[in-house]
């Protein structure tokens, strides 16, 4: 059992990522035709969002998004050092709300998958100056990639303050699974169509 769920981890999910990443990059494509001109004509800025993110081993890398704030929009964060995430958050654009609230705007990270720095699921990457803020027990979520979406946020989406969402990030490394990751692809469905936990009350 121990056998087969590493097999899973280091080889059956990444070429399941890769394949997922080949076949999702046409809804990509499409998407960037219809948003790319919304989002670039709301302020004349850039269409994607590159952010610096913490992966696998610590190991630093680019995230991409779509774009759902204003050019130069101030970084924000709660007294937790969570980021600031509020439904009238006014450094987010009337496209950048409808994006977020689908989650459409989390469509680049495909581009994550076939360059092979994310997985489709896995916890959900933190900002660089969180690495520093780990403790050892909380770095046993480094050793699986960062996911477009995971087990926390699939049950609790943002809902829920950092060191929380760190815990449930350590409880899915510990336990990734094949089936582990079926429940949660197929509840971030639901959540998604739901709308559930967009944002923090």
């Amino acid at each position: 059992m121990k056998r087969g769920k590493e097999v899973y981890r280091k080889v059956v999910k990444n070429i399941l990522d890769f394949l997922i990443g080949v076949c999702g990059f046409p809804f990509f494509l499409i998407a960037l035709i219809f948003l790319g001109p919304a989002i670039y004509f709301t302020d004349k800025g850039p269409i994607f969002y590159n952010a610096n993110r913490i992966g696998k081993d610590g190991k630093l890398f680019k995230m991409y998004k779509f774009r759902s704030m204003y050019v130069n929009a101030p970084d924000i964060r709660t007294e937790s050092g969570d980021t600031y995430n509020s439904e009238d958050d006014p450094r987010v654009t009337k496209i950048g709300r409808l994006m977020r609230k689908t989650s459409v705007d989390e469509l680049p990270q495909l581009l994550n998958l076939l360059n092979g720095t994310m997985s489709l699921i896995g916890p959900r990457p933190d900002p660089p100056d969180w690495l520093d803020k780990y403790t050892e027990e909380e770095r046993e979520f480094l050793k699986v990639k960062p996911g477009i979406t995971g087990y926390s946020q699939a049950y609790f989406r943002n809902s829920v303050e950092a060191k929380e969402k760190i815990a449930n990030d350590v409880y899915y490394a510990k336990h990734c699974s094949f089936a582990m990751d079926v429940k949660i692809f197929f509840r971030t469905i639901l959540v998604v169509i739901n709308h559930n936990n967009v944002y923090r009350n």
